[in-house]
């Protein structure tokens, strides 16, 4: 493989021009940070495109042979995802609803051209780099109609959310749990929609830090993620869980009342702080003794759509730990289940109605230095064009507190983008 690197003039329409490219292979995965810039990630935009090779789980051991796949193709990007239903190899657990996206439970590739695009250069690698830049150069881009065709329906009507509220409330009152994030599907049957587009306008109404498209064969994920999962850069393994939402406000003075409003909120804290107690024991796990660490609690971001409160848990890696053990051990994502995590896990799948699948868990990449980061599966639409199903979920947190009108709104401002973009057509 051949590295080439080149100035860009214009990035953003060398970027957009790449996008277009790679929407032609059966293999894509385009992240994009959006300018969001932290200590922790140094990705502006990155692009994989082609399969030269490809792991599938096939439900057994999925995190061991995914991590001999990583070995046997050493010094490369692979990207792909984790599905939440992982769950059931990690612990005695089970998924009673049906596979409607059809998607597997892990999918990752290694790439025949990867590029790395900044402000103002690229980096391309793969065979006849230059032939690659001319491709892109030469790419029209093309601002098609979204194309959606299908009737946008409730998995679980607002009477079925608020009974399922109302019993799981019920369990963390007796003790079974003390925090379960409850979630809701929205779908469409015998769709068609061009999914290039959708994560295009996807991603100019809700620009977030983890803004995916991934692509492979007819399957597709568009994601407006604002979650890490978790990252690990030489032994630093880090998480970034979320808990704690506000709306944007409408000038800038309701805004900063929001934000206010949401630093100060207990219920919000105390959710956050229930989560972060969870992937710190989770963390230990895969920790060298003593070195798990909240280094930032309650942090404010600010996104186009919300507020959030963010901490931020580090650890360094024990010695031998594997990088896919590592994920192993903090999997599914905790601020996706509640706590303790095997219960919550128990009673999301008796009162849910819908599969998660790949909501709720990991996207992201294994680098050329050994080095992975992976965000979590939300404000996520899943598509196969295939057979034709689209869907996407969105849920909150019920705690002892926690009330049924206010946690239901929230679900619908946290698919705001996602309506949004189908409204659109």
């Amino acid at each position: 493989m051949v590295s080439l690197a080149c100035h860009l003039d214009d990035s953003d329409t060398f970027t957009q021009k790449a996008l277009q490219w790679a929407a032609q292979f059966d293999a894509v995965c385009y992240l994009d940070s959006n300018g969001y810039r932290d200590n922790y990630g140094n990705i502006e935009v990155f692009i994989a495109v082609g399969e030269s090779a490809s792991f599938t789980s096939d439900g057994h051991d999925t995190f061991a042979k995914l991590q001999h796949f990583i070995d046997s193709h050493p010094n490369t990007w692979i990207p792909g995802f984790l599905g939440y239903d992982l769950k059931n190899e990690i612990e005695e657990l089970h998924s009673q609803h049906p596979n409607r996206t059809a998607f597997p439970d892990a999918y990752f590739f290694v790439p025949k051209y990867t590029l790395l695009i900044g402000r103002y250069n690229a980096e391309i690698k793969g065979e006849n780099p230059q032939a690659i830049i001319k491709q892109i150069e030469a790419t029209e881009i093309n601002e098609e109609p979204l194309g959606f065709k299908g009737r946008l329906k409730y998995r679980m009507t607002r009477g079925t959310y608020f009974s399922a509220f109302a019993e799981l409330q019920d369990h963390i009152h007796k003790g079974n749990c003390y925090e379960v994030n409850l979630c809701q599907e929205f779908f469409a049957e015998n769709v068609s929609l061009n999914p290039l587009e959708a994560y295009r306008r996807l991603n100019e109404v809700s620009p977030t830090p983890f803004s995916c498209f991934f692509k492979f064969g007819e399957k597709y994920i568009l994601s407006a993620s604002p979650e890490r999962f978790l990252s690990k850069n030489g032994s630093t393994l880090l998480s970034q869980p979320i808990k704690g939402t506000a709306p944007r406000g409408r000038n800038v003075d309701e805004d900063e009342q929001l934000k206010a409003a949401l630093s100060t909120n207990p219920k919000e804290i105390s959710e956050n702080i229930m989560i972060v107690d969870l992937v710190r024991n989770d963390l230990t796990r895969s920790a060298k003794p003593g070195t798990v660490k909240a280094s930032e609690l309650l942090q404010i971001h600010s996104f186009r759509q919300v507020h959030q409160l963010i901490s931020t848990i580090t650890c360094q890696l024990r010695d031998g730990m594997s990088a896919t053990a590592a994920i192993e051990n903090t999997f599914p994502p905790g601020s996706m289940t509640g706590a303790p995590k095997i219960s919550a896990m128990k009673l999301i799948d008796q009162y849910e109605n819908s599969r998660r699948g790949i909501y709720a868990g990991a996207l992201g990449y294994f680098s050329p230095q050994g080095n992975f980061d992976f965000s979590v599966v939300i404000r996520t639409m899943v598509y196969n064009a295939e057979n034709g199903y689209l869907s996407f979920h969105t849920g909150g947190a019920i705690t002892d507190n926690a009330d049924p009108e206010k946690e239901y709104n929230e679900c619908l401002l946290k698919g705001k983008a996602l309506f949004e973009v189908l409204k659109s057509r």
